[in-house]
């Protein structure tokens, strides 16, 4: 259930939500949200999931009270469409970084790459490149690497759902890939190359969805900044960003009970995990955790007359 309503402001908020951007090349997801606050007059403006400077696609910015929901969102698997140049090394694993190798990848076949995606899926042990916001004693990897210092990186289980190989134009080759948060897409393209013997570099990266949030219903950030003060309509209340919690419909004196902080009793699955709490308006109350007891749940976020 979710409804598309007008949110209500929070005091010193311009309009909390959710906005789905088609972020350009070039920009980091921190300079996407100076712009958004720049346009927006909205103070409290964060991200569920960064993106490179080179990658493009959708970036998930939650606006004012609204970020209270990011944690739901980061979490969503990601769906991105990524180009390998075979046959070049960088030292970032990017084309934005140093060419380290350049060797002729015409020996390369198609079966190959194919088999060799195939060896990604499911849950996977990567190492994290050297080339990011990863802290080591405090200081982020990137800086170690701009100094030519290569550290010890612990490899982290992620979880590759499906990949694909979606075009073969030797030396390049475009594959898709749905995977868990946490992925690095330029860690799986090093290690395509790193497979087919000859290297290989990202090119050029689109995130194609978060979870249900897909590019189609995205707006590109030259086009919000030209709406001026119509940016608004592009907002997405919280209830369609949580579309993929379960829900239930509260009563009455549930919704009391919930908007005072205290556990509710509900008819739930026995394995449901968070879930959105609904008026029968159609309102999002809250999303709710399960409590200690059977059947008992108690509120994370309250959010009627929040988001």
């Amino acid at each position: 259930m979710a409804s598309a309503g007008a949110e209500r402001a929070g005091p010193g908020e311009r309009a909390p939500g959710v906005l789905l951007l088609d972020k350009p090349a070039g920009l980091t997801s921190h300079d996407v949200v100076n712009r958004v606050r720049r346009l927006t007059g909205e103070r409290r403006v964060g991200h569920a999931g960064t993106l490179d400077p080179l990658a493009t696609g959708v970036l998930v910015l939650c606006l004012g009270s609204a970020t209270r929901i990011a944690e739901y969102l980061a979490d969503l698997p990601k769906v991105y469409r990524a180009t390998v140049r075979l046959g070049m090394t960088t030292d970032t694993w990017d084309a934005e970084g140093r060419v380290t190798g350049e060797v002729d990848a015409t020996g390369v076949s198609r079966g190959a790459v194919e088999e060799a995606l195939g060896r990604f899926e499911g849950r996977i042990a990567q190492v994290p490149p050297m080339y990011s916001a990863l802290k080591r004693d405090g200081r982020p990897l990137y800086r170690l690497a701009r100094k030519g210092i290569t550290v010890e990186r612990e490899a982290r289980d992620v979880e590759v759902h499906e990949i694909t190989l979606e075009d073969w134009r030797p030396p390049e080759v475009v594959f898709r890939v749905r995977c868990s948060k946490g992925t690095y897409v330029r860690a799986l393209a090093h290690e395509l190359g790193e497979q087919v013997g000859v290297g290989g570099t990202l090119t050029a990266l689109v995130r194609e969805g978060v979870g249900h949030l897909t590019i189609a219903g995205a707006v590109r950030l030259a086009e919000l900044e030209s709406a001026g003060a119509g940016w608004v309509r592009y907002l997405l209340p919280a209830a369609v960003a949580l579309q993929h919690l379960p829900n239930v419909i509260l009563d009455a004196q549930a919704i009391t009970d919930v908007q005072h902080g205290r556990t509710v009793a509900l008819a739930t699955p026995a394995d449901a995990g968070p879930l959105c709490a609904y008026d029968g308006e159609g309102r999002l109350i809250a999303v709710m955790r399960r409590a200690e007891g059977e059947g008992l749940w108690q509120p994370a976020k309250v959010l009627l007359g929040a988001v």
